[in-house]
Formats: C-alpha cells, structure tokens, sequence
C-alpha cells in the first residue's frame, strides 16, 4: 500500500472520528460514505466536462453565465448520461456546496441545496440506461435526523464541518491509474464493520477472508466473464475478485439490507466500475432470486450464517432445489444458499462460499443434500477450516466450501484444516499473508494434481470419494486430517530424581522454621 493511500485512509477516518461526536458509528457511516460518494461524482462530472469542452478552451465551471449556457449545458448533460450515468450542474458540484457553507467565515445554511442536489443526482438519470444504478442511492443520508442535531442550525453546522473537511482531501481522481480512493473507502467500511458489532458481518467479509475466496475462484484465470455474489453486501467480495484478474466482464449481486444495497452500488461506482458493467438488485435472493437465467463463470459468498428462510413446499418444483429431494431446514438456510449457487455456476466455474461448520456434519435433510451433492454429482472440490473468531459479530469457527461442475476426472476432495494458523489482533483472530499463501499453495497442487504437495503433515489431506462414503459423506475435518500432537514420553527415572531432590529441600525449609520458632517461644506448625 503507498503512502498516500495510507495518508488518505487514516485523515478520512479521523474526520470520521472527530465530527461524529455522539452518533453511533453505525449510524455516522451512512453520511460520511454518501458525502465521499458526492465528492467523488462530482470531481468526476468537472473532470470529464472540461474534458468535453476543451477543444471549446472552456471549462466546466466557466458554463454559468456563458451567452450559450443552455445549448452546452444540455450537450455536457447528453455526454454524461451516456459516459458516467449521471448529470450534475456546475452549480450543484461538491466544491460549490462546501464554498457557499462556509462563506463569509461563518456557516451559510446549505441543507436545503444539498437535498436538492442529491435528489438531482437521482433524478438526471430518470428515462436513462443507469437510472436502476442511481436510483435512491442517497436515501439514507437523512438530512432532517435529529442525530445530526437537535436545531436545524446544529445540523447544518455538522454537514459543513464534514463538507469543508472533505473539501481540503485531495482524492487524486483524474490519476485513472489510480484506485486510491476505492481503496479507502473499501478501508472506511471495514472500519466501521469492525466496531458495530453483530450487525457487521452483514455488510463485509474481513480483506483477508475475501482474499482466499477471491484467489480460489480464479486460480488459473486472467480473465472472468462474470462473478457473481448472491448475498454480496457491500460488494467487497467481487470487488476482491476483480483485483485478482485482468478483466472482469460483469458484476452481478443480490442484496436484501436496502442501506447495503446503496453502500454496494456505491463501492462499484467508486472503485470505477461503469454502471453498463454491473447489475445489483435489492431482493431477498432464495425467495425472490434475480438472476436466474444467467450461469456465471465465478461465485463468491459469505451468506448469513444459518439464517431462516421460508422452506416452502412450493420450491420442491423450483429448478434450483428440485433434483434434490428435500430443502433446507427452514431454520438453517446454508445449503439453500448453497443449492442456489450451484444453480447459477456455469460449467466452466468455480465457486467458493464460507460457511458455519454445521454444514460439514449436521444429518437430516442437510445430509441429504450434501450427499447428492458428492455422490451424485461430483461437485464438492475441497473443504478447508478456517480459524474461529475472524468474522465481526460472531465468534464461530468457519469453512469454506469450493464447487465445480466439470469435476467428471476427480475422485478425491481435499481437506485443508486452516484453523490453528492466525494471528491474534485485540479481540480479533486474523489471517496473516503466509496462512492465506499456505492455503492457496496446498489448493494449487492439489488442483495441478500433485497430491504428494497437497498432503501436508496435520494440515492437509485429500481424501478419495471411497473414504468420504464410508464416513456417510460426514465432513468434519478432524476426520481426514489428523492434527493429534503426541505428547512427550515421561521420564520415570528423572520424576523420582526430582522428587528425592525436592524432599530434602523441604527438610532443609522445615529445619529453619523449627529454628524460628524455638527462638520465638512458640510451637511448630507441623
């Protein structure tokens, strides 16, 4: 990470920090990240509109005023909408808003611009190809919330703190090489994740855990026609997996949480992902699933741990669930999740999703499904554990599952038990870069068909279909891979030489405290 990037991080948090005073961080995130977003859209909106009216020898903010301010005003307006997705005025810019709060040397009442500006954002795109991407991205940036403060006043006073703050941050946008600032915001949310608690991990997976998802998936590959998350929160997963190729064609997610979905939507936008390339919808993914006719080259997923969902009878018929025989306990939705994802992979694909340990063992229908899914279709490539403690908000130990569908050669699956390999920060447990590179290294044998690598004294095995038949298709990697320290022979002959030695020892204490006392008059205590 550069310098600069590092600068950038930690002067955002400590705006962060500072102005949001009494608020709940949860609470604060949602302003912080919107008023980033609007700077951002609007350094690229001047960017680009200078960009189109240099052979004009003007510039964006010189269109105010201009004798033809109407006819460029609306061939800027044309360009935008196709190039960026969105329209803003020169008027309406971030810089402008930031200006006119702080004029004079006093804070000037700007709220009522300001909810007008981002209504605007929304509203250029109506009737466009982006409209879906823009839409309500600004909803919750509650300007009138009394957790701003309690007069309009206060409120007001607070938004031009944090404008003028951002104001005086250089993003570095026109660097095109440059993901500085996606960079930070993806740190911004990670921050804010690990201290709100439970509610996190519903919004992001740790860097680290996203780490070995993204490079499982794309082991071999430059190139990705498309990944998809089905519960993809902030988008921080396919955003890792973009980092890990050259090319991604299409982004794909589903997200239930409507605050998230905007954070998603946001993330893409930021880390310059153009609106034509991804497509996010705000659904509840078993219920009412988005994508279903699309198959996708990569999966990735960190899906709600063991949550409810509906099992309804009705779904015995959805293509998804119906080979299998049997759902999902309606209240542990793992493997729909899991069954879901297999339906959208294409056969090409890889898909990689962290899990509850429940899945590896529990019986029932679970077993059921997790038996189709080994001995009927070969799909189950390797299981690997994962240490407890490295996800906000629960303490539980993990796994990940890796799926493939043209797994018709392989006979085997390989176990990796990752579980004891991590560093302890505060009251986190996180991966270090040699535990993900020792997971990916053992995976990468494995799949290059190099089992003597592969298998790892007491951390990795791979275990042939026969075996894992012959445990009634039971999982739990203590099975497969024996981490059993023996202990250290005891010397016999050294305990009873210590023993003679501490005795005369005891003798030699007792001796001077019979001495003390004698000389104190009083009796022994033994």
């Amino acid at each position: 990470m550069t310098q600069q990037t590092q600068q950038l991080q930690a002067q955002l948090w400590n705006i962060a920090n500072t102005l949001r005073g009494k608020m709940d961080a949860d609470d604060f995130r949602d302003y912080i990240l919107g008023f980033i977003f609007y700077k951002y859209l609007s350094k690229k909106m001047e960017l680009y509109g200078n960009e189109i009216l240099e052979p004009d020898n003007l510039k964006f903010r010189d269109l105010e005023g201009h004798p033809q301010e109407a006819e460029y005003i609306e061939a800027v307006r044309d360009a935008a909408l196709d190039k960026l997705g969105y329209f803003l005025l020169p008027s309406e810019l971030f810089s402008e808003l930031a200006r006119r709060g702080n004029s004079g040397g006093k804070h000037q009442f700007i709220l009522g611009d300001l909810t007008r500006v981002l209504t605007h954002i929304e509203q250029s795109t109506m009737g466009s190809e982006s409209e879906e991407d823009f839409g309500n991205l600004f909803e919750d940036l509650d300007l009138t919330s009394s957790k701003l403060g309690k007069s309009e006043n206060d409120k007001n006073e607070l938004i031009v703190k944090v404008l003028s703050h951002l104001e005086e941050i250089d993003f570095d946008i026109a660097n095109s090489e440059s993901d500085m600032l996606g960079n930070a915001y993806e740190y911004l949310i990670g921050q804010f994740a690990s201290g709100a608690g439970k509610k996190a991990g519903e919004f992001y997976t740790p860097q680290q855990v996203s780490n070995v998802l993204a490079q499982l998936v794309t082991l071999g590959k430059d190139k990705l026609k498309s990944v998809y998350d089905p519960t993809c929160g902030s988008g921080s997963l396919l955003l890792r997996v973009a980092k890990q190729v050259k090319q991604v064609g299409g982004f794909y997610g589903q997200e239930m949480n409507p605050t998230t979905y905007n954070l998603c939507r946001m993330n893409m936008i930021m880390h310059d992902v153009h609106y034509k390339k991804f497509d996010i919808k705000n659904e509840n993914t078993l219920e009412k699933p988005q994508h279903l006719d699309m198959r996708f080259e990569a999966i990735v997923a960190n899906p709600p741990f063991s949550a409810k969902w509906s099992a309804s009878p009705l779904f015995m018929s959805d293509d998804r669930f119906a080979a299998y025989g049997k759902l999902a306990p309606s209240s542990k939705a793992d493997f729909a999740f899991v069954q879901h994802m297999v339906h959208q992979l294409a056969d090409n694909g890889t898909m990689a999703c962290v899990l509850p340990h429940g899945v590896l063992f529990r019986g029932a229908a679970e077993g059921h499904i997790r038996k189709y899914l080994i001995e009927d279709r070969n799909y189950l490539d390797a299981v690997i554990g994962l240490p407890a403690n490295i996800f906000y908000g629960t303490s539980i130990p993990t796994c990940i599952l890796v799926l493939k569908k043209n797994r018709s050669e392989a006979k085997n699956i390989l176990f990796i038990d990752a579980s004891q390999h991590f560093e302890k920060v505060k009251t986190q447990n996180v991966l270090r870069d040699g535990d993900i590179t020792k997971v990916i290294d053992v995976y990468k044998a494995y799949s290059s068909g190099a089992f003597d690598d592969a298998v790892v004294d007491k951390y990795s095995y791979v275990a042939p279909l026969a075996e894992v038949a012959e445990n009634d298709y039971n999982l739990n990697i203590p099975r497969y891979v024996d981490t059993f320290e023996e202990e250290e022979p005891v010397d016999l002959q050294q305990v009873s030489q210590d023993l003679k030695q501490l005795e005369k020892e005891i003798r030699k204490t007792d001796n001077t405290i019979q001495q003390f006392c004698d000389e104190l008059g009083i009796d022994t205590p033994f």
